[in-house]
C-alpha cells in the first residue's frame, strides 16, 4: 500500500487580502491557520484517508494531488525528486504549504 508523509512547510497569511475581503468582525481575530504548525508531520495512505488531526478542507485540496501522485502521475519538470511533491490548501487568505513524500513499502 502506498504510504506518504505529509509535512507542513509553511503557514501563510495574506494580510492585504484579509483587510480587503474578509468580513470585518472576523478580520479582528484572523491570523495564520491555527490547525497546523510548521514541521508538523502526518503519515497516511490514499486508501485509509485523512490522518487524525488533519484539516478536512486542506485534505480535500490535497487529495487530488495524492491520488495522481500515487497512481503514477508524472509531475515532470516541476520536481527534482520523483518521490516528493509540494501542495497547498486553497485558502487564499491563509494558505498552508505541504511537502508530500512517498514512503517505501
Amino acid at each position: 500500500m502506498a504510504r506518504c508523509k505529509i509535512t507542513v512547510l509553511k503557514r501563510g497569511f495574506n494580510k492585504d487580502y484579509v483587510d480587503e475581503y474578509v468580513e470585518s468582525k472576523r478580520r479582528e481575530s484572523l491570523g495564520p491557520c491555527e490547525v497546523f504548525h510548521e514541521g508538523q508531520e502526518f503519515v497516511t495512505d490514499v486508501i485509509s484517508g485523512m490522518p487524525p488531526g488533519f484539516c478536512s478542507w486542506a485534505w480535500d485540496d490535497l487529495y487530488k494531488s495524492l491520488v495522481g501522485f500515487f497512481a503514477g502521475g508524472d509531475f515532470g519538470m516541476w520536481y527534482e525528486r520523483k518521490d516528493v511533491i509540494i501542495a497547498c490548501c486553497t485558502d487564499g487568505t491563509r494558505p498552508v504549504f505541504f511537502k508530500i513524500e512517498k514512503l517505501p513499502d
